[in-house]
């Protein structure tokens, strides 16, 4: 350390793991103007305290590099976050509509309760998702907009009304709107072969205005600093449009209201007319413009439509349309023209093998010669087409989509398909850069320590193993992938994603020791303190005083005020007995589900709060 570089704040006594391979375990760092200038043990780093210096005890917990999400849709989530109701992590389809019917009492006309993503069926105590009648129950004025991964919507009778959804309204492209005998709409939209119908009807709801939007984004940072993200690469997304859907985020770079770093992809919005996108775009802004905070990061993840293979397990695989060749050549040989990095959304190994024949194609012309590119997702990628990514100089983006959609994989290809997919330890050992990410806000949950339970457990949310040992990751690798791994896909792995002097002091102190609970506790991860350029930007628990104080949440009707992101676990909850076997069925309002949630860890009040509201007399006890 140098004279000049006196410590700002230093932290002593943590069990800190740096992902530094030269010095992998520390007990303390100093940090001066926002990076790390020591790392070591106590003794080495209080010698350069002065008397300005602030000195915090972590008091033995474990410390890692901040998390870094590769895949996340954060710029289009953050101006809507204030408007979702989030179902991750919730345990049971009883606890999931008494949400949802306190939310819909609580929300204004012309409102909606929306539901987007994050959740699946499986991780329910029933089983099962809720019904179009519940829902109708729940909220009968109110409109509900449900969002289950990119198979399906279920919509309430006010939703339909709301959306003008009737008996004559024709099947939009690329969707379904299942009808009963009489050709009435029944509420569920079908995804079938995309997902274009259900992000079109939610897209009709009500927006936040402008002020609302940038409370909404800061609330939706504080979310993510709260499990202990630092950074993210926004992979841009469907009714996303640049610039204008970016001047939330803009402007709150400007402040100096960021907590979190941001690298954005630009994600062309227009079927025939994405060359002309990326052109004008490609004069309007150069990658790496920016800052540490907030930079451009290049093209993707959508680059032309016809490229696009969402995947939907439920459905079969589908079939890219026979020009897409010529259509991805025009764009990514203008973007390697232009030197931009790109990545491309591909799920499945035939649609990838077809984009790895166009990109080798223009590299023999226009040599990749070290440009970033990469693949998003790539479940059932080839052995040979790893190969060609790696010769390419490509990386992979991969996310825990597989932990919500697992069940559905395996009953469609089998277990041994769903044992390598994606086959990540693969990929490593190939010599593939890799990073993690999740795909939130509206397919997989936002939570990084979900996506790690993957990782290392090989199971799904709701339990189904997917992975032997082989396929599973050491729980090193894993924090890797999260952290230094997701740095190469924002030309950042110099600057960020380890513990070390030199590196951006970014660091998450976290709620239990990810390196010795047992599998399970890694879902229930949280940081207790998360620390952005050397400066605290959430803190909780004994840390609470170096933390900012929230802000308040608008407006106040918002999920966000109730239910705070993801779901916290029933730990600091009294537990309640399991429900009486005797209301089972007893009741006439849906006595399945009081039977098929019994022995799970909700409180009977829960059960008898929302049950109680819709007429159930069973907990009259």
């Amino acid at each position: 350390m140098t004279a000049t570089a006196a410590p700002d704040l230093i932290l002593i006594n943590g069990k800190i793991h740096t992902v530094d391979r030269q010095n992998p375990i520390a007990s303390a760092v100093a940090i001066s103007n926002g990076k790390f200038v020591e790392v070591g043990d106590v003794e080495s780093v209080m010698r350069h305290k002065k008397a300005d210096t602030k000195v915090i005890d972590l008091g033995g917990r474990t410390v890692v590099p901040g998390l870094n999400d590769s895949h996340l849709h954060l710029i289009r989530g953050g101006l809507n976050y204030n408007l979702e109701l989030r179902w991750e992590g919730v345990p049971s389809v009883v606890d999931a509509l008494r949400m949802l019917k306190t939310q819909a009492d609580r929300t204004p006309h012309p409102q909606w309760v929306r539901v987007v993503g994050g959740w699946t069926e499986f991780q329910f105590a029933e089983r099962r998702m809720p019904t179009i009648e519940e829902l109708n129950l729940a909220a009968p004025d109110t409109p509900v907009f449900v969002l289950h991964l990119y198979d399906r919507a279920l919509l309430n009778r006010a939703a339909l009304q709301a959306v003008g959804y009737t008996k004559d309204t024709p099947n939009p492209p690329g969707g379904e709107i299942q009808r009963d005998k009489a050709g009435n709409p029944t509420g569920m939209l079908i995804a079938r072969p995309n997902a274009m119908i259900l992000y079109a009807t939610l897209a009709k709801g009500p927006t936040l205005p402008l002020d609302y939007q940038v409370n909404s984004t800061r609330q939706f940072m504080r979310e993510l600093n709260r499990l202990g993200l630092t950074s993210a690469i926004d992979a841009g997304g469907g009714f996303q449009n640049y610039p204008e859907d970016y001047a939330v985020v803009d402007q709150l770079a400007k402040d100096g209201q960021l907590t979190l770093r941001i690298a954005y992809n630009l994600f062309t919005q227009r079927k025939g007319a994405e060359l002309e996108d990326f052109q004008k775009w490609t004069d309007m802004v150069s990658p790496g413009t920016g800052d540490d905070f907030y930079r451009h990061n290049g093209a993707g993840e959508m680059l032309v439509f016809s490229a696009a293979d969402f995947e939907d397990f439920v459905e079969p695989r589908p079939d890219l349309a026979p020009g897409m060749e010529d259509e991805l050549e025009r764009v990514v040989r203008h973007l390697v023209s232009k030197r931009w990095p790109f990545r491309l959304h591909a799920t499945y190994d035939e649609s990838i093998e077809r984009m790895l024949n166009v990109f080798e194609k223009v590299n023999r012309e226009i040599p990749f010669d070290g440009l970033h590119w990469m693949f998003d997702h790539a479940e059932t990628i080839s052995t040979r087409n790893i190969e060609r990514v790696r010769a390419l100089g490509g990386g992979i983006a991969i996310q825990h989509r597989m932990a919500f959609q697992g069940e559905y994989f395996t009953e469609r290809y089998g277990a041994d398909a769903a044992s390598h997919t994606p086959p990540v330890a693969k990929m490593l050992e190939m010599g593939v850069p890799v990073g993690g990410g999740t795909d939130a806000t509206r397919v997989a949950s936002y939570n990084p320590w979900t996506a790690l339970y993957w990782l290392v457990s090989g199971r799904t949310v709701g339990g189904m193993k997917l992975y032997d040992t082989a396929g599973r990751l050491p729980r090193e690798t894993a924090i890797e992938l999260w952290t230094a791994g997701s740095a190469w896909f924002s030309s950042e792995q110099d600057k960020k994603g380890r513990i070390k002097a030199g590196q951006l002091a970014d660091m998450a102190v976290l709620s239990k020791d990810f390196f010795s609970v047992h599998e399970d506790d890694i879902k229930a991860i949280e940081s207790v303190m998360t620390i952005v350029g050397g400066k605290v930007v959430y803190a909780d628990d004994e840390f609470s005083s170096h933390g900012p104080a929230p802000i308040p949440v608008l407006p106040d009707w918002s999920p966000v005020s109730l239910v705070p992101g993801h779901y916290r676990p029933a730990a600091k909850k009294a537990k309640a007995p399991a429900l009486p076997h005797a209301c089972a069925g007893s009741c006439g309002v849906h006595g399945h589900a009081h039977d098929t949630a019994r022995g799970s860890s909700v409180p009977v009040s829960n059960y008898a709060g929302f049950w109680g509201a819709l007429g159930c007399s069973c907990f009259a006890f």
